[in-house]
């Protein structure tokens, strides 16, 4: 297209050095903060090599550039990462070249693939995982564009560190400076209140209390962090978001109607007029049954907010559709989210500064709960609040709310929302009926006692979530599989459940590894 002519123009112009290099042929790729070109390098033996150029958008900042090209040069090259062949700069132009992948689109071939190869394609993902992991790096955006699948030849790629962290023990270098930079200071405690309907809400807290003094200093550390770091916030939704609108996502948003509130118990003082619609620092309420949105408040406005308030006021509003002015005028938590929607793993939704190599091997599970289950996204959610709901209702509230208690966050639930059998919820998105199909759950429900719980569950919260997906979509996957025969999908064995169920762990700490999920019995036949 002339767009796309223009846009080829431009880059020659800014980074002149690859006129007598590449000659770029196509844009095959748009994210928020890179495009990507397909193009041919004259080599000296004649033969053109396709290659792949990045061309970051020149207000990337210096270090994460740098930081995206040692992870690709140190950890890449094998294993199915991503290597580098040559980098590129002009004045704030920087152009990495990789080895080029021709790779199909994963909603093109979901309903395609045979369960052979998704063993084969997720057994090559963990690969890729060990080897980062073994670095230190947390890649922080795994999920199926991002791991690029040549079908024919069985080649894969794990791509795009541009938002990779490191761990403490980080093997690169300039991961240590990015992870300096990241560390966040303790938090004051923020209370979101999500509604999933039927008289369902759930509320997540930070129980730690800290003094006025050091939250002002933890929110400058943030917010040096921020402007420095955290610019790449919410990457990756651009490039996914035309294959949103095709009815694959298992949830839809219409069940869930989203509250904000904040966790102060046992207070006798009422703070706000719950008919009116309160605009504070940006944030919106709007009464019951309607969406309340949140805007992150700048720090200074924080600031100015917080000192009007002391941090030892108590309010009433705790595990309501209303927020108090108490509770508006709290800083909220700051901690690193950066990935797409769809893909964070609790820990991330739930503001858990602390996060570690896990929440990949979460993200890996999105992945395979979508190649068993066939649906693509799976969880489809506008916000952090209203995909932690979507989780609990396939994960179980009880679990979820243990598994907070672990990372330091305390989770509220007005009911008990089960678990689900991960066997049944897939055979029965996808259509097929195992002639070997095991009914029972995946075990009995760790529950313990939470008096912040009520005893009594509600069994129908999931069938009411996900009522728009069967009626529209029933026989959908049965069709499919008829058309496409089997496959190998009515004989899935246990071990699959078995290893979804250890990728999806709600307690990052106890969630299989990358070197430990390709020792599981699931590739038991398969080489290393």
């Amino acid at each position: 297209t002339a767009g796309v002519k223009k846009d080829i123009e431009k880059l020659y112009e800014a980074v002149p050095q690859l006129v007598n290099v590449f000659k770029i042929k196509e844009k095959i790729g748009e994210g928020t903060f890179s495009s990507v070109y397909l193009a041919t390098a004259q080599l000296q033996t004649g033969y053109e090599e396709k290659m792949a150029l990045k061309h970051l958008i020149p207000t990337s900042h210096p270090l994460r550039i740098a930081a995206e090209l040692q992870c690709l040069t140190v950890a890449g090259g094998q294993d199915n990462v991503m290597g580098v062949k040559y980098c590129f700069r002009k004045n704030d132009h920087v152009v990495i070249v990789m080895p080029y992948l021709e790779h199909e689109s994963f909603l093109d071939i979901l309903n395609s693939l045979s369960f052979e190869e998704v063993r084969e394609y997720m057994f090559n993902l963990f690969k890729a995982l060990r080897r980062i992991h073994h670095f230190g790096i947390v890649h922080r955006d795994v999920k199926p564009s991002n791991f690029l699948y040549n079908r024919q030849l069985k080649k894969y790629a794990l791509v795009d560190f541009g938002l990779a962290q490191g761990t403490p023990d980080t093997k690169i270098e300039l991961l240590k400076t990015v992870h300096s930079e990241d560390q966040q200071g303790s938090c004051l405690q923020t209370n979101p209140i999500v509604a999933l309907g039927n008289g369902v809400s759930v509320s997540v807290t930070a129980p730690a209390q800290i003094d006025q003094q050091s939250a002002s200093k933890a929110a400058d550390r943030r917010s040096s962090s921020l402007s420095k770091v955290q610019m790449k916030q919410g990457r990756g939704g651009k490039e996914d978001s035309v294959h949103l609108s095709v009815q694959r996502s298992v949830f839809g948003e219409r069940n869930f109607n989203v509250y904000s509130s904040t966790y102060q118990e046992n207070s006798s003082t009422k703070l706000i007029k719950q008919s009116k619609m309160i605009d504070v620092s940006s944030r919106k309420l709007v009464t019951k049954k309607k969406i309340i949105s949140t805007k992150t408040v700048s720090n200074g406005a924080a600031r100015k907010a917080a000192s009007g308030c002391p941090l030892n006021l108590l309010c009433d509003c705790y595990a309501t559709d209303r927020v108090c002015s108490v509770c508006l005028s709290r800083r909220q938590q700051v901690a690193p989210r950066a990935g797409t929607p769809g893909f964070r793993a609790p820990e991330v939704l739930t503001k858990c500064p602390t996060q570690t190599t896990a929440i990949d091997m979460w993200s890996a599970g999105i992945i395979f709960l979508s190649l068993l289950s066939g649906r693509y996204p799976f969880f489809k959610a506008s916000d952090d609040l209203t995909a932690l709901a979507q989780i609990m209702t396939v994960r179980g509230s009880r679990e979820t709310i243990q598994a907070a208690r672990t990372f330091g966050k305390s989770v509220v639930c007005t009911q008990v929302v089960p678990t689900q059998n991960l066997r049944t919820l897939c055979e029965k998105l996808r259509g097929t009926n195992s002639s070997c199909k095991r009914s029972q759950g995946e075990g009995p429900s760790r529950s313990g006692n939470n008096p912040a719980v009520p005893v009594a569950a509600d069994k129908e919260t999931l069938s009411k979530q996900i009522q728009h997906l069967q009626s529209s979509q029933e026989g959908d996957g049965a069709l499919e599989m008829k058309a496409t025969g089997m496959k190998g999908w009515d004989q899935v064995p246990d071990e699959a459940y078995d290893l979804l169920d250890k990728l999806l762990d709600l307690n990052p700490a106890t969630r299989i590894t990358a070197k430990e999920a390709l020792l599981h019995p699931f590739f038991k036949d398969m080489r290393l």
